[in-house]
């Protein structure tokens, strides 16, 4: 079974970065941060052109978080650099505490 260690993030923005969005990695993850490090430059090479400004980055992923769910998280900072993770999906557990009222058996 294959672990995963890295993903490949790659973000293609407008010129003064107000618009960003992931683009397709031709091979989005890896084994190891190393193999994913190796690829970076060509990868970069590969994409620049297609938008403004391309950023990439391999994004450690914890081999422990295999059985989770887990949410990539990205943002560009104002100086083109980009800071993204992998992390836990936050649970958000929906309820309803207000019942309807019931009037007992009987009367109405």
């Amino acid at each position: 079974m294959e672990h995963i260690a890295a993903l490949l993030l790659i973000i293609g923005c407008s010129g003064d970065f107000q618009e960003c969005h992931e683009l397709p990695a031709p091979v989005p993850i890896y084994e190891t941060m190393e193999e994913c490090d190796a690829v970076l430059p060509d990868t970069l090479r590969e994409f620049s052109g297609r938008k403004p400004h391309v950023v990439a980055q391999c994004v450690y992923v914890d081999p422990a978080m295999e059985e989770e769910d887990a949410v990539l998280t990205w943002d560009i900072r104002p100086d083109g650099t980009l800071d993204a993770s992998v992390g836990p999906a936050e649970v958000v557990v929906a309820s309803n505490p207000v019942q309807p009222s019931k009037k007992p058996l009987g009367q109405e």
